[in-house]
Formats: structure tokens, C-alpha cells, sequence
């Protein structure tokens, strides 16, 4: 194998490509990048961790075809001290060698044999294809995404909790996660072909896709399969399994009507929530007091080894006073997803959980369970 390159290309797909490869114990091929130089001047690399799968394909000039196996982190740490940005990269013997100008370096492979193959899904037009195939604007996926895979389950216990659940909605997509402690869904309006499977992706899977594809502009293909589905965006294809569960019906939990609620100023509740965090103890527990009378949200955090906190940010409010406890992180993750400069905070009562959402674009709707104590 001989081809050679632009160094700067060739380093981000390579980055990309080293975020999916892992330790593995038993496949320590799984920690490489696999280089496949074709004949039609085509760079092939590919990673996986057998949950994901990704290829990107660069053009190159090459000189001689072949495959090598190379290991991510050693071929990230070599490229990026290449100062040169054409890059010569061959084969000698088990070796791959880098040349820059009057550098070089000489990294072991592994045997490219043992790289396992990724799933290459259908994606041509055909009738086979019609239903469990779709294109949107790719920006309409990373917007989902972003908005809601904080919040699903760090466990391995229940897959269906540790996923993002995507349904076909009335004016396009609906993205949903939750850890049984809070919940996000996010609505993105955007024009769907074909009739849309609900699917479950993996959060982690859901977090890599985001990475990949954010800063791509145009539409992305997606399509389905029982247990796998495949994006396709310019020169990256990834595929990721899908869990095979059913998604709680989380419908049941959202409130139908508050004792209390307030309109406050995101950048105000944000400030007073990082204050109070500062006293919250290891539980993050910060308490959020109603006070129809003062028009105020209060925050309050105790810790009886530092001292305490309070602070009262004005508010439009109507009901009932309330004071709930919760978990201040959970309130603050998911700031990053509502885009108006004003919240609107429904509060259910004692025992019952907390909604979040833009006072004007409701597109996103957060719930946050209380602490017991």
C-alpha cells in the first residue's frame, strides 16, 4: 500500500474515525483505524467497537492499493506533529511508514485480516426500501439529538432507558429520553419521505452521531433495518445498533395541569442555579420555592459543612406557593436546549414533577422528578 495525501483531511477523518476504536481485550484490533487504499485514488477508513460502525472515504492519490490496520491513538499522536501538509504513507513489510518533508515515522500494525467487516446497509430506491428509508436536513438530526440524549440512563439494566426514542410526530420528528428521574422530548418540524419506524438508538450511539455529523450542512440519508441503521452524510457513513425494547409510554407521566407556575428569565435561573450549586452537597439537592405573594421563583441550597444559599429571581407567577426539592444538574442540563431568553416552569405539587419549557417555542418540553428529602 502506497498513497499520499493532505495532512489536514486526512487528520480529522482520522480523529473521527479513532473516537469510535476502543480497547478491547479480546479483538485488539478494535483499537486500530483500518486504511484501505483503492485503485480509484480513494482513501477507505474505517472503525468500529462493534456497536458502531464508521467509514469515511477521502481522495487521495495512490500509488499502490492495499489495507493496513494502524493503531488510533499512535496514528492521531503521529499526524498531529507532521508539519508538512502532504503526507506519503506506505507499507514496509508489518509497518506503515509516514513521510513529511524530512520527517518520517514507522508505526506497527496489526494483522488487517482480523478487522471486522461493517454492515452495509441498503440505501438504493427500491420497494424494499421505500418505508424504512428516509432524507432530512441533517441539521434537523443534530438539533434532535442534542436536546434530549443527556438525559437517558447511564445503566446497562434497562437498554430501552439508556436510548433515544425517535417516532414519526404530525410536523416531523419527535426525539425522547429519560432515566426515570427527568425526562426530554424535543419536536423538530422538518418534511419527512416515506413512513417513518420508530427506532430506540443507543444514547452513547446517539452522542458519537452528533459528533460526526454536526458541522455537515445538507440532508442525510437514514436508513432501517431490524436491528441496525445506517446515516450517510457527504463522504461519512455510519451504522449503529438499535435496541431491541419497548420505549415506556411516557406520555402518561407528563402533566396535564400545575398547581403553580412561573415565567422567569433563563439567564436569571441559570446564575442563581450555578450560585446555589455551590452549597448543594454531594446530592446537588437545591430547593425552588414559589412565592405568589413576592411574584418570585426563590433557590435555596443548604450544606451544613460550608454554609447555605438563597436567591429570588422575579417572576410572572400564577396558583398556588410551592417549595420542591430537586436535583440542580438535572435543572441545568437541560438549558442548552431551549432557546428562548425566557422559561416557563410548571409545577405540579408536592410529589410530582417539575416541566420546563420555552416560553414561546414549546417545541421542547423537559420534566424533572423532586428529591424525596
Amino acid at each position: 500500500m502506497k498513497f499520499e495525501g493532505n495532512k489536514t483531511k486526512i487528520e480529522v477523518a482520522i480523529q473521527k474515525a479513532s473516537r469510535i476504536s476502543g480497547k478491547h481485550l479480546t479483538l485488539p484490533v478494535l483499537a486500530c483505524v483500518y486504511l484501505e487504499a483503492s485503485d480509484q485514488d480513494k482513501l477507505i477508513i474505517k472503525s468500529t467497537n462493534l456497536d458502531i460502525g464508521l467509514e469515511i472515504d477521502l481522495k487521495v492519490k495512490v500509488l499502490e492499493s492495499g489495507s493496513m490496520a494502524v493503531p488510533a491513538n499512535i496514528l492521531v499522536g503521529t499526524l498531529s506533529s507532521m508539519k508538512e501538509e502532504n503526507l506519503v504513507f506506505e507499507s514496509v513489510e508489518n509497518n506503515l511508514k509516514i513521510i513529511s518533508g524530512k520527517n518520517s515515522a514507522l508505526i506497527k500494525t496489526l494483522p488487517h485480516e482480523d478487522f471486522p467487516s461493517i454492515p452495509k446497509l441498503d440505501f438504493s430506491e427500491n420497494e424494499k426500501t421505500k418505508n424504512r428509508k428516509i432524507k432530512i436536513d441533517c441539521s434537523n438530526l443534530i438539533l434532535g439529538f442534542k436536546s434530549v440524549w443527556y438525559s437517558a440512563s447511564n445503566s446497562n439494566i434497562k437498554p430501552e432507558l439508556g436510548s433515544v426514542f425517535i417516532y414519526g410526530g404530525d410536523t416531523g420528528l419527535v426525539f425522547v429520553s429519560t432515566d426515570s428521574f427527568r425526562l426530554a422530548e424535543k419536536r423538530v418540524n422538518t418534511k419527512i419521505n416515506g413512513d417513518f419506524q420508530q427506532i430506540l438508538i443507543p444514547s452513547k450511539n446517539a452522542l458519537e452521531a452528533l459528533k460526526l455529523f454536526e458541522e455537515y450542512n445538507g440532508d442525510i440519508d437514514i436508513v432501517f433495518e431490524k436491528n441496525q441503521a445506517a446515516f450517510v452524510a457527504g463522504n461519512i457513513y455510519m451504522v449503529s445498533r438499535l435496541v431491541d425494547g419497548s420505549f415506556p409510554d411516557y406520555k402518561q407521566i407528563v402533566p396535564k395541569s400545575f398547581e403553580g407556575s412561573a415565567i422567569v428569565l433563563k439567564a436569571d435561573l441559570i446564575n442563581a442555579i450555578k450560585a446555589s450549586n455551590i452549597f448543594s452537597g454531594p446530592l446537588n439537592q437545591v430547593k425552588l420555592k414559589l412565592n405568589i405573594k413576592e411574584k418570585s421563583v426563590q433557590i435555596e441550597s443548604k450544606n451544613n459543612e460550608i454554609g447555605e444559599y438563597k436567591e429570588s429571581v422575579k417572576a410572572n407567577v400564577s396558583g398556588s406557593d410551592l417549595e420542591l426539592s430537586f436535583n440542580s444538574k438535572y435543572i441545568a442540563d437541560c438549558m442548552q436546549s431551549i432557546s428562548d431568553d425566557s422559561l416557563t416552569l410548571g409545577f405540579g405539587g408536592a410529589g410530582k414533577p417539575l416541566s420546563i419549557s420555552g416560553s414561546s417555542d414549546k417545541s421542547f418540553l423537559y420534566i424533572v422528578m423532586p428529591m424525596n428529602r
